[in-house]
């Protein structure tokens, strides 16, 4: 039987308030279809519209990832863990997140809780391990909430999420991959917000020089700018194929393999 292939689903490309409160672009997170493991990422507001009008189950998911706990992340979280979960009726699945997600203010509710295998509390320099799929926690960001980025193995590629942070030197050194996602909030740098601008985007992805790279997370500078243009334009400039993801966009990894 053929192996099955790592897919990313991108359910939504939206990144800061203005742009996920008036949906100019959808905000649910991504779906990681890695073999037959199926995890689900920053479930921000609509992810489970955007997940079933993707013909993706969300009893089917093994675990959800929280990088951080601002609501264009975590604002499905809990309707997705009812999903997951055959609402609340079947004791399964994981979620891993930030300890901050759940102690002063939660994000994840209580009621919640017991219906989970189990809650995994994120870490920096954490590893962690759901069937024969690893992902890695490098560095705590520079975000004013607990945050994490992602490096994930599988047993055929390695890819990299860049979540939300202010820019510092060394961050791309912690995320060497033949793939990097990265979100990219600004056109340009400077805004009193922890995000990345597009010329810090251009900067790590030609340190790390990976096989290909995906913009997403969009805020409205960004969106105005056009984002395919501008990841054409990263193209010519780097030498790496960018693209920027689309709402619905599915990225199979096999692609990095040609």
């Amino acid at each position: 039987m053929a192996e099955l292939p790592d897919v990313i689903t991108f359910l939504g490309t939206a990144g800061a308030r203005f742009v996920v409160i008036h949906q100019f672009l959808a905000s649910g997170g991504a779906w990681l279809s890695l073999g037959g493991t199926q995890i689900l990422l920053d479930p921000g507001p609509g992810c489970l519209v955007q997940a079933v009008r993707r013909k993706l189950d969300p009893s089917k998911l093994e675990a959800i990832i929280l990088s951080h706990r601002h609501l264009d992340h975590c604002a499905d979280i809990n309707i997705m863990i009812e999903a997951m979960t055959d609402g609340g009726m079947k004791k399964r699945g994981l979620v891993f997140t930030p300890a901050d997600a759940l102690d002063h203010d939660p994000v994840i509710f209580s009621y919640l809780r017991p219906c989970l295998k189990s809650i995994e509390t994120l870490t920096a320099g954490g590893c962690y391990q759901l069937n024969d799929i690893s992902f890695e926690t490098p560095v705590r960001h520079k975000h004013p909430v607990e945050t994490y980025g992602f490096v994930f193995r599988t047993p055929r590629h390695a890819f990299s999420w860049i979540t939300d942070t202010r820019y510092f030197d060394e961050l791309a050194s912690y995320y060497a991959a033949e793939l990097l996602i990265i979100n990219v909030v600004r056109l340009s740098p400077g805004a009193p917000i922890d995000h990345l601008s597009l010329p810090e985007a251009k900067r790590i992805i030609e340190e790390m020089r990976p096989k290909a790279a995906i913009l997403t997370h969009f805020g409205m500078t960004m969106w105005r700018a056009k984002p395919w243009e501008l990841a054409k334009r990263l193209t010519e400039e780097t030498g790496v194929s960018v693209v920027a993801a689309r709402d619905g966009m599915r990225f199979n990894l096999e692609e990095l393999d040609k």
